[in-house]
């Protein structure tokens, strides 16, 4: 542990050039500081502390007062740092995660394209097993997003009729999907 007495000499070594007397008072100094600027919240408290040290050693010379003047420099540029800090983040949107799903200059890579046309095969021979009412029925449900009514209405048929055949499609798929080893819970009634 550092006496009062050997921080002041190694504050005069330091105010002196020495770069022994630098280090010690950073040793001294810099986990307190990190810890006050952890504590009110700065983005980027570990290089917050060094902009501290660089500005404080730079006018290490213009300090009066010894170690209770150097502390009270230090903790006054570590607070105007905080403050600036503060504004910034004020100043900036949000940091929000990057996400490649989101950004409209990705392409899928010819693996995605692959596994896509895999999946569109398999779906396309599924859909294949089932009569052709069944299959136009979950066609024009899930693919075209169509209610019940209007898949009645391109169908010509009823509601009911719709509903039926829906019903039957789903419960055709899920027993395929079974047989294959293929969990269903995704195919609700």
């Amino acid at each position: 542990m550092t006496t009062e007495s050997s921080l002041e000499d190694a504050l005069r070594a330091a105010q002196a050039g020495q770069a022994w007397a630098a280090r010690v008072l950073y040793e001294e100094l810099s986990p307190r500081v990190l810890g006050y600027l952890r504590a009110r919240g700065v983005r980027d408290p570990e290089d917050v502390t060094s902009e501290v040290f660089l500005t404080v050693f730079w006018r290490l010379g213009t300090v009066t007062g010894g170690m209770a003047g150097l502390r009270t420099f230090t903790f006054s540029v570590a607070h105007a740092r905080m403050v600036d800090d503060v504004r910034q983040r004020a100043r900036r949107s949000p940091d929000a995660e990057y996400d490649p799903q989101d950004d409209p200059r990705t392409h899928a890579t010819a693996e995605d394209e692959g596994l896509a046309s895999v999946q569109t095969e398999k779906v396309r021979a599924l859909l294949e097993t089932l009569v052709p009412d069944q299959r136009d029925v979950l066609v024009l449900r899930i693919l075209g997003d169509l209610t019940v009514e209007q898949v009645a209405e391109v169908l010509k048929t009823s509601e009911g009729a719709v509903k039926q055949r829906q019903r039957r499609g789903l419960l055709a798929l899920r027993k395929k999907l079974e047989a294959q080893g293929i969990g269903a819970e995704g195919v609700t009634l």
